[in-house]
């Protein structure tokens, strides 16, 4: 008998969490709750209830939380105040929804009375490290179960005998085959990776793309968008506010509507490998130079550089998983204290694929003095006499060594 008397399980209602599901109640023979996280991932959310009403889950274990609000406004609005790209092109649309599902499956935990926590993240990933890690950093004596870690059905053949002998319900797209790709998807972006897409000297086919038109296809004329900041953060397009699910689901509607937020890329895997994926982040995509956009009337010349130096460790810290830890904690309170006179807005022109910033502007914050910025008759705003000495000053060191390079020996 297993000293795991109930357990919380991140559940889909796909082929892979539905056999966890059955292999949980088997092998540990557990109590089972399930909680899925609306992320805005979209339609798979429609099955949950039912599939584990099915596996004998009782209606009171089974938890549909509507987190899109919290995920865009406490998760992916703080991460792009701090302009955060991973190995210069990667938005971290996966990585940045772990950190939320963590939180909640530990809040179930407390609510439920449950012992541990399940993910069906494989061992080939990051996001086992990224579940894990903010599971132990909200609950540090938590157990973890993580049935790839355990079991032996390491192939999706292994997994559709196991279904088919303890009649769990297949969808037909897995019994045909399944889909071409693995894919997460949320209101920040969609990932794919797998099948297909492991040459990596291999083209994504255009069926693949679900959010986004090929540039090719886009509209033939421009659409200029106005995005308005407050503290760093997108509070409303074109003269209107709503809420921040909102806004940024209207954003992917406009980058997908003009081929905007496709990449393809290989990346740096926290456990070692290198992996080829796909995503489509058009909303992100837009809001990325946006926000550096306004930030560059707004913020100090070193201040600014400042959080170019920390991106790139924010970004790793984010993509590794310790959005929880001190050290991320201590930026992100930089990086807000940073963000207090970012306010303004900014106007983008989205056109097959590209997204060009044509104007920004900032009531009480610009630091843009036109006075001293003009190419015409500054009226003595600005000294250019002043810069002789500050240029010879900073030449002195190379002057000193070009001497004694040129001295004879």
């Amino acid at each position: 008998m297993s000293d795991v008397k109930k357990a919380v399980l991140a559940y889909s209602g796909g082929l892979d969490t539905s056999v966890i599901l059955k292999w949980l109640q088997d092998t540990y023979q557990c109590e089972v709750v399930t909680f899925t996280a609306d992320v805005g991932q979209g339609d798979e959310l429609e099955a949950a209830r039912p599939k584990a009403l099915q596996c004998g889950i009782k209606p009171e274990n089974i938890y549909i939380d509507d987190l899109r609000e919290e995920f865009v406004r406490d998760f992916v609005f703080p991460m792009f105040r701090a302009n955060t790209v991973y190995e210069g092109e990667y938005l971290l649309g996966t990585s940045i929804a772990r950190p939320l599902i963590a939180k909640r499956m530990i809040e179930i935990v407390g609510l439920t009375a449950s012992d541990a926590v399940v993910h069906g993240a494989t061992g080939k990933g990051n996001d086992q490290v990224r579940f894990e890690l903010g599971a132990y950093a909200l609950k540090p004596d938590i157990r973890i179960i993580a049935p790839w870690r355990e079991w032996d059905l390491l192939s999706r053949e292994k997994l559709l005998t196991y279904a088919e002998r303890h009649g769990i319900p297949v969808e037909m797209k897995h019994r045909q085959g399944g889909s071409p790709y693995s894919m997460d998807a949320n209101l920040l972006h969609i990932s794919y990776e797998g099948r297909h897409l492991e040459d990596p000297a291999a083209e994504a086919e255009e069926s693949m793309w679900r959010w986004t038109v090929s540039p090719e296809a886009a509209p033939d004329a421009a659409e200029y968008v106005d995005l308005e900041f407050e503290k760093g953060d997108l509070v409303a397009i074109n003269g209107t506010r709503m809420p921040a699910h909102e806004l940024l689901a209207l954003l992917n509607q406009l980058g997908g509507k003009h081929g905007i937020g496709r990449i393809d890329l290989v990346e740096n895997r926290y456990v070692g490998m290198k992996s080829r994926g796909c995503y489509e982040t058009p909303g992100g995509t837009i809001l990325l130079p946006a926000h550096r956009a306004i930030e560059s009337i707004t913020l100090d010349r070193e201040v600014a550089h400042l959080k170019d130096d920390l991106m790139a460790r924010y970004a790793s810290l984010i993509y590794n998983g310790y959005w929880w830890s001190p050290e991320r904690l201590a930026l992100q309170t930089l990086i807000d204290h940073t963000q207090q006179p970012v306010n303004g807005w900014v106007r983008v022109k989205l056109y097959k694929g590209n997204v060009i910033v044509v104007g920004r502007d900032s009531k009480t914050n610009s630091l843009f003095d036109s006075t001293i910025a003009t190419f015409e008759d500054d009226a003595g705003a600005y000294d250019q006499k002043d810069a002789g000495g500050f240029i010879k000053l900073n030449a002195l060191r190379m002057r000193i060594a070009a001497k004694l390079a040129n001295r004879p020996h």
